[in-house]
C-alpha cells in the first residue's frame, strides 16, 4: 500500500489549505481526505479519536504508485514528537513549512475558533488575557475539542518549533514557504514546491483563493457540525475518515457559511502584539535566512490581517 512520503506540516492558518489544495490538483501527487488526518504527533490532543495505522494508511490506498502521496495536519508544526515519529515513519520524507506572521496567525486562529463555536471568549483581547489560567487547565470551553488551540501565544513560538524540525529532518528535507509569497506569487510558490517534490513544476492549475475568513449562517448548526456532544464524538472521528462523509461535512460547512470580512484588530493591541513578537521573529528570520522586519515595522505595513488571502 502506498504510504505518504511528504507533509505539510504547519502552520496553521499560514495558507496550509490553499497549498494543499494546489497540491491536490497535479496528477503526480495524491493527498489524502481529509486534509488533516492528525496521525502523527502522539502528544496532541486527539481532535475526536486517534486513527490507528491501518486507519491511516487507508486514506492513500488510492494513490498511484508512480506518485508522490501526502497530507497537510498544520498542528504537526507544534507537536514536540511529530518531527521524530515522521522521520521514523519515514526516513527520506519531506516537510513543507508554512510561516506567517505570527500576531495574524493567533488572530486568524481565535476567528477560526469563534467560527467553530469552540471559543467562547470573542474577544480576541479576552481570549489572549485567559491564555495563562488556559495552559492550568482553567476556563477552558465545553466544545474545546482540543485545548492546545486556546494558547494563542504559546502555539506561535515558531524558532522552537522549527529547530525540534531541523534537528531531526535536516534542512535538506525541509521547504519554508512565507505567506506573504503565497498572497503575492502563489504560482511561483506552486512551481518552488513542485521542484522540492520532484514533480513536473510547469503543470498548470486553477490558482484561486482558498478557505477565506467565513461566518456561520446558523450557530446551532454550526456547533452540530465542528462542537458535537461527546457522546456523539467518536462517531464523528470515524465518519470523519471516510472521504465521502468528509466530502458530506465540508459541503454542510459550505452550505452554513458566508464570506465576511474579519473585523479589523485593535490598533493599540496590534502594536502591542508586533513589539512582544519582534525578537522571535528576527529570531525566526535568522533560522531560515529570510528578512522578515516587514512582520515588525508598524502596524498594518505587510500584516495582511484581515484579508483571508489565498486562504489560511
Amino acid at each position: 500500500m502506498k504510504r505518504p512520503d511528504f507533509f505539510i506540516v504547519g502552520a496553521f492558518k499560514a495558507g496550509t489549505t490553499a497549498l494543499y489544495e494546489y497540491l491536490r490538483a497535479h496528477p503526480q501527487i495524491f493527498m489524502s481526505v481529509p486534509k488533516e488526518p492528525m496521525y502523527f504527533g502522539q502528544d496532541l490532543t486527539p481532535r475526536y479519536t486517534r486513527m490507528t495505522e491501518d486507519e491511516y494508511l487507508a486514506l492513500f490506498k488510492d494513490a498511484n504508485a508512480d506518485q508522490r502521496a501526502g497530507e497537510a495536519s498544520p498542528w504537526y508544526l507544534y507537536s514536540t514528537g511529530a518531527p521524530t515519529e515522521i522521520d521514523a515513519f519515514d526516513p527520506k520524507s519531506q516537510a513543507i513549512i508554512m510561516l506567517r506572521n505570527p500576531v495574524d496567525v493567533m488572530y486568524s486562529q481565535h476567528s477560526q475558533l469563534v467560527f467553530n463555536r469552540r471559543e467562547d471568549l470573542t474577544d480576541f483581547g479576552a481570549a489572549l488575557d485567559a491564555e495563562p489560567d488556559r495552559l492550568q487547565g482553567k476556563r477552558i470551553p465545553a466544545d474545546a475539542i482540543r485545548p492546545e488551540a486556546l494558547y494563542y501565544r504559546h502555539s506561535v513560538r515558531f524558532p522552537e518549533q522549527i529547530r525540534r524540525w531541523l534537528e531531526v529532518l535536516g534542512r535538506e528535507r525541509i521547504q519554508f514557504v512565507v505567506f506573504d509569497d503565497l498572497v503575492a506569487d502563489p504560482r511561483a510558490v506552486y512551481r518552488s514546491t513542485l521542484e522540492f517534490l520532484k514533480v513536473d513544476p510547469t503543470h498548470e492549475i486553477d490558482l484561486s483563493v482558498y478557505n477565506p475568513n467565513k461566518q456561520a449562517r446558523s450557530g446551532r448548526v454550526q456547533k452540530m457540525i465542528f462542537a458535537p456532544p461527546p457522546a456523539l464524538r467518536g462517531v464523528v472521528g470515524r465518519l470523519r475518515r471516510n472521504p465521502l462523509a468528509h466530502r458530506v461535512r465540508d459541503a454542510l460547512v459550505n452550505v452554513n457559511s458566508t464570506k465576511a470580512q474579519r473585523q479589523t484588530m485593535d490598533a493599540a493591541l496590534r502594536a502591542q502584539l508586533t513589539e512582544e513578537f519582534a525578537p522571535q521573529v528576527a529570531e525566526l528570520g535568522q533560522i531560515i535566512g529570510r528578512d522578515l522586519s516587514a512582520w515588525s515595522a508598524a502596524p498594518g505595513a505587510g500584516s495582511g490581517a484581515g484579508k483571508g488571502s489565498k486562504g489560511e
